[in-house]
């Protein structure tokens, strides 16, 4: 019995959530697994009914649960930050997600705007770190608002911190049994702290996987090779704020945000899974975005939760639909609605 929290969000979130629960419970079912639903409404309209973003009990709650799902967070009508740090850098922060996991992986049929690549070679995982680094939120202001202003905002690392998710990308990269390469993506050569301790733990670390060929690229160099030889990567990790920014960068390279999901994991406590993508608020309610990236967000969350097998059916259902039967990613673009897509993934789900 799995206890998962469900939080739709803002925008479309609710749409692609409730496709995405459609194929939990045919994989349920498949997989003879029972699990309880909990639903939570925190997100823009919430806020501007009641002017609570994420009150503290919530947190308590989310401590209980399994795992959650999240749809999207972000409201028009609310300003940009108030809502992503509110809920979703806080639940990151309070539950100590410290990874953020991120396949990249090109499915056929879909366009990539690289010329000449395919599924063959655009197929690797980014581990980023998830609770440190430029998030943290060390800094602040002097003078602000005049002429002499200074804004400092510091890179918080630790040896603890660097080392997790070093030691849980080697672990992931082992039991992915690909290359077996674990590439480190920093910029050693400027940020000279920051990065010497995570150069110095990457490699430590490296003894205690013989089997696994660790790697080093600079972080301008992973943004060119993603585009020119995405093949030669297996799995990254990097810091925060790199990570941000190269797996944006990998969403556009496996065919953009619509097939693009993610999960924010504490191995040993709960973790919350999402599509990448945001809230497209001017396209909720008109059941045309695509879902699958909700429905991979759900089933990267089984593959955690240890139900391996009914997971590969899914990725292989998604595969099925986007190589046989949508015309595109782009909502309104797709030749079906957000409903008969997630109608046709679980259909495929049983028959794959």
């Amino acid at each position: 019995m799995y206890k998962i929290g469900v939080m739709p969000g803002d925008g479309t979130g609710p749409e692609v959530i409730t496709e995405a629960l459609k194929v939990l419970e045919v994989a349920s079912e498949l997989a003879n697994f029972k699990y309880e639903l909990v639903h939570y409404d925190f997100g823009g309209d919430r806020y501007l009914a009641t002017g609570e973003i994420l009150p503290d009990s919530a947190i308590e709650e989310f401590r209980q649960l399994d795992v959650i799902l999240l749809g999207a967070i972000g409201h028009p009508d609310v300003k940009p930050g108030i809502l992503e740090k509110g809920i979703l850098l806080r639940t990151r922060f309070e539950l100590d997600q410290y990874i953020n996991l991120r396949p990249v992986k090109l499915y056929p049929g879909v366009y990539t705007p690289i010329k000449d690549k395919g599924p063959e070679d655009i197929d690797f995982v980014v581990v980023r770190e998830n609770t440190e680094g430029l998030y943290v939120g060390a800094g602040g202001f002097l003078k602000k608002g005049t002429p002499d202003e200074v804004a400092v905002q510091e890179s918080i690392n630790t040896r603890k911190g660097a080392e997790r998710c070093i030691r849980y990308a080697y672990n992931y990269t082992r039991e992915r049994n690909k290359d077996k390469k674990l590439t480190l993506c920093g910029k050693t050569n400027v940020l000279t702290y920051a990065f010497d301790l995570w150069e110095r733990a990457f490699y430590d670390v490296a003894k205690e996987y013989p089997d696994i060929k660790p790697d080093y690229a600079h972080v301008d160099a992973i943004c060119m090779w993603f585009v020119k030889n995405p093949e030669w990567f297996d799995v990254v990790v990097t810091d925060n704020m790199f990570g941000d920014i190269i797996t944006d960068l990998g969403a556009m390279i496996q065919g953009g945000m619509g097939i693009a999901a993610g999960g924010n994991i504490n191995p040993e406590g709960v973790s919350m899974f999402e599509p990448i993508g945001g809230s497209a608020p001017k396209y909720a309610g008109m059941n045309i975005i695509n879902p699958l990236a909700a429905i991979s967000a759900a089933q990267l969350m089984l593959e955690h939760l240890g139900q391996k097998e009914v997971a590969k059916r899914i990725e292989a259902a998604v595969m099925k639909v986007t190589s046989e039967k949508l015309k595109s990613l782009a909502a309104g673009q797709m030749g079906y609605s957000t409903s008969e897509v997630g109608d046709m993934v679980a259909e495929f789900v049983m028959k794959v």
